[in-house]
């Protein structure tokens, strides 16, 4: 892939630079309104990322206005035991578990502003990451994808049952279904995640292979 990628709507994709630190902690903010603003990344976050591994961050943006991001680092990862939780994996914003001998591309988060949704911007970052995956010889990307439309069922559902439904094709998530069509596989339900009542702070691990195409548009 060769940046900076300009689509025919007028978006581009390209390398994060500091130069847009700002407008990446803001859309944080706009994308995940009900995340602990203790797990939110901030302007000096995207800093030191581009610090700690410079080829792993990516953005979209329309004219000088950041409306898609991804925030990516290398590390092991034990299927037997997934267990982990967002707090630690991300170091407290700053990144710095990334282990540039990993084989694996962990994506710490993903977002597209809401008024850009259905433009294709998720998948692009997404194949920006695999492109990079492949470039690496990496095994392929994982990441902890949200249960985003849990908030409305929790009331008579666990998140283990509404995960199992996930896993049996009988319900949609906004978040989790868009990410098994970009080619996701979902292997298993990670409790107490994330500080995120929407989603009952659970995630729910996914693994990209690195063989599998990501292609650009929606």
């Amino acid at each position: 892939m060769k940046f900076p990628v300009t689509f025919s709507n007028g978006l581009v994709l390209e390398p994060t630079t500091a130069r847009y630190a700002e407008g990446l902690e803001e859309l944080q903010i706009i994308c995940y309104p009900t995340l602990s603003d203790a797990e939110r990344m901030k302007a000096p976050h995207y800093r030191k990322h581009l610090e700690v591994f410079p080829e792993g961050q990516f953005l979209v943006r329309d004219g000088e206005r950041v409306v898609g991001m991804t925030t990516t680092i290398r590390l092991p990862v034990d299927f037997e035991h997934p267990h982990h939780n967002f707090a630690e994996t991300f170091a407290g914003g700053w990144a710095t578990t990334h282990d540039p001998s990993a084989p694996w591309l962990y994506g710490l988060d993903v977002g597209t502003h809401p008024d850009w949704r259905r433009r294709g911007i998720a998948r692009a970052l997404y194949a920006a990451r695999q492109d990079l995956a492949r470039r690496l010889g990496l095994r392929g990307q994982v990441t902890v994808g949200m249960m985003s439309g849990y908030h409305k069922v929790a009331d008579r559902m666990t998140t283990r049952q509404y995960y199992e439904e996930l896993l049996a094709g009988k319900r949609i998530d906004p978040t989790l279904s868009a990410q098994q069509r970009v080619g996701f596989e979902l292997r298993d339900l990670i409790d107490e995640y994330l500080n995120d009542p929407c989603c009952g702070n659970c995630g729910v691990l996914l693994v990209l292979p690195a063989e599998k195409d990501v292609a650009l548009g929606e």
